[in-house]
């Protein structure tokens, strides 16, 4: 189980939040993702979690977050997120498929990770979860795919389109399960937060990594 996440530095993380929130706030809410986009992959129970950082691993928050919970932090590759997920896939899958997601989608569950790990050993090449805004916020394979993050306009509508396209031209037999919402624009923010209201309150190990 493998997730990406930028450091909470202002001006960096959650950029197109900035207009609602400021830098610093953007920067919180950045910490508070990771946090628990983390805790939902041990929650999982899939075995070893690793986060994959950027610009590096050495933020205060990243070495809090480790010594909170023992989640190895690694570098991100350099490259766009197509080779950045790449290389996560190419490192991991030599010990068996890997579930890999981002921060940016409060709604995922622990039971969705189970959902797609469980997919992939059945025998499903890859799964995804697509986005509402039409990317993913979670992609699994059995083994590396490079010409599924190839070509891809990052950060559009199209990127889940333009994957399955990928996958077919690769012969990739793929499963999708249900959509989800994920938080990247002021608009996303009141649903984010009804979501927050009713969920419990965070771990103490975690909510103290800062």
């Amino acid at each position: 189980m493998a997730v990406l996440a930028k450091a909470p530095m202002p001006g960096l993380a959650k950029t197109r939040l900035i207009p609602a929130l400021g830098p610093q706030g953007a920067a919180r809410l950045q910490r508070q993702l990771t946090r628990s986009a983390v805790q939902t992959a041990l929650d999982a129970g899939l075995g070893a979690v690793t986060l994959w950082c950027a610009p590096h691993a050495q933020h205060r928050f990243f070495r809090a977050l480790h010594q909170a919970t023992g989640v190895p932090c690694l570098v991100q590759a350099s490259g766009d997120l197509g080779e950045r997920m790449h290389t996560a896939f190419r490192l991991h899958c030599e010990q068996g498929p890997l579930i890999l997601t981002g921060t940016d989608c409060p709604p995922l569950t622990p039971a969705h990770l189970r959902q797609a790990a469980q997919a992939l050993l059945d025998g499903d090449e890859a799964v995804f979860f697509p986005a509402e805004d039409g990317g993913y916020v979670l992609v699994g394979l059995r083994r590396p795919q490079a010409a599924l993050f190839r070509g891809i306009t990052w950060s559009t509508d199209a990127v889940m389109a333009q994957t399955r396209e990928r996958a077919k031209e690769a012969g990739v037999r793929w499963r999708e399960f249900e959509t989800l919402w994920d938080l990247d624009v002021p608009a996303d923010l009141a649903r984010w937060q009804a979501w927050r209201d009713e969920r419990p309150a965070p771990e103490p190990s975690l909510a103290a990594a800062t």
